[in-house]
C-alpha cells in the first residue's frame, strides 16, 4: 500500500511499501491490509502504527484526523503528528510537544481575548461619546 499523512501546511511521510496499517478511531481500533475494501474513517487522538518490510513497525502519534483508503493508495490527514522508533521516546516527545503548543494556543487566545475586550471598549466609547 502506498500511504501519505498529511498535516495542514506539509506532507509528514510519503511509504510506498506499507504491508499493513493499525489505526485509532472512536470506537477502538482497526487494521487495514492491502486488499481492504476502501474505506473513510474519523481518527481520535492516539497512536498509529504501520509496518514496512525494511523498518518493521513505526509509530505515530496523531491527533484527530481523516483517513481514507481507496485501492491501494491510504491518505491520512491530522492537525498534528508525530514520528517515532518506540512508543517510549515517542510519548515522551508528544508530551513535550503537544504541551508546547497547548501553551501556545492558550496565549493566542488570552490575547484574542483582550483584543475583542479592547474593541468592545472603544466601540462603547463612541456610543456614548
Amino acid at each position: 500500500m502506498k500511504l501519505d499523512i498529511l498535516l495542514p501546511a506539509q506532507r509528514l511521510l510519503r511509504r510506498t511499501d506499507v504491508l499493513r496499517i493499525v489505526a485509532e478511531t472512536a470506537d477502538g481500533s482497526f487494521g487495514l491490509l492491502p486488499r481492504r475494501r476502501d474505506c473513510v474513517a474519523a481518527l481520535a487522538p492516539g497512536i498509529f502504527s504501520f509496518e514496512t518490510a525494511a523498518d518493521g513497525e513505526v509509530f505515530v502519534a496523531v491527533d484527530d484526523g481523516v483517513l481514507i483508503k481507496a485501492g491501494a493508495d491510504v491518505v491520512v490527514s491530522v492537525r498534528r503528528a508525530m514520528i517515532g522508533a518506540d512508543l517510549g521516546t515517542l510519548r515522551a516527545a508528544v508530551e513535550r510537544e503537544f504541551r508546547a503548543e497547548d501553551e501556545l494556543a492558550r496565549q493566542l487566545r488570552e490575547a484574542m481575548d483582550k483584543l475583542e475586550i479592547a474593541f468592545l471598549t472603544r466601540l462603547g466609547a463612541l456610543r456614548h461619546g
